[in-house]
């Protein structure tokens, strides 16, 4: 029996950004899916994962579940047996983007979350693809429900999380890292210059997919997964 996959999603995000991946492989992979937390910092949230985790697991990270993925394994790569990262960025923030995520900290606290929401880059690719209205609608629907107090708090984390390139460096274990071609919050390049810092890492990119990329190629994430967490087993010569 494999180890049990834990699954990270951002603290705006709720499992079912991983329901294809739940149906697909739940029969032959144990999950689990820690409690929503958003205690402030990504190391925070990190702490928090590890409290509620098997004492070893695989890990699997999504979009800012990526950067609580990476923190865990820097506190605790004794743990983690193999490492999936998707969607993420595991360089700081830059100074632009800090800054324009602060002026969405002040607005969204001043009663316009709802507007905030409507310029977030995931919700406008989705919603302008003639195709994606459901998955704009999802992202609007969790962020919706954390609430203005919850996204204010992961934007702050989000500011001030840490540079992982050492951790990733200096990690030997397995990693897969699955990109969207066409994700707008974390680019597929940025996911190329991870898996080049990483000893035993594979690359999969889903062309034209954006930052939900678990809901738009599950086939493709689906695969790539049992491949790299279900290994074949190697028969014994007759």
């Amino acid at each position: 029996m494999p180890e049990p996959l834990v699954l990270i999603a951002g603290p705006l995000m709720d499992a079912r950004i991983f329901l294809p991946q739940m149906i697909g492989l739940g029969d032959a992979l144990p999950m689990l899916l820690p409690r929503r937390v958003n205690p402030g910092t990504i190391e925070a949230m990190a702490e928090a994962m590890l409290a509620e985790a098997p004492p070893r697991f695989a890990l699997l990270g999504h979009g800012s579940g990526g950067m609580v993925a990476m923190e865990a394994l820097r506190r605790a790569p004794e743990r983690i047996t193999r490492l999936v990262l998707i969607a993420t960025d595991a360089l700081p923030d830059p100074a632009a983007v800090s800054v324009a995520r602060e002026n969405a900290v002040v607005q969204a606290r001043a009663g316009k979350y709802e507007a905030v929401l409507e310029r977030d880059a995931a919700i406008v690719d989705y919603a302008g693809r003639g195709d994606c209205d459901d998955l704009a609608g999802l992202l609007r629907d969790m962020a919706l429900a954390a609430g203005p107090e919850a996204f204010a708090t992961q934007t702050r984390a989000l500011q001030r999380r840490p540079d992982q390139q050492r951790t990733l460096r200096q990690t030997k274990l397995p990693a897969l890292l699955i990109a969207g071609g066409a994700d707008p919050l974390y680019r597929a390049r940025r996911m190329e210059l991870m898996s080049g810092l990483m000893a035993d890492s594979r690359l999969e990119i889903a062309a034209g997919a954006g930052h939900l990329v678990t809901l738009e190629a599950p086939d493709l994430v689906n695969a790539a997964l049992r491949r790299f967490l279900l290994p074949e087993p190697v028969s014994s010569p007759p």
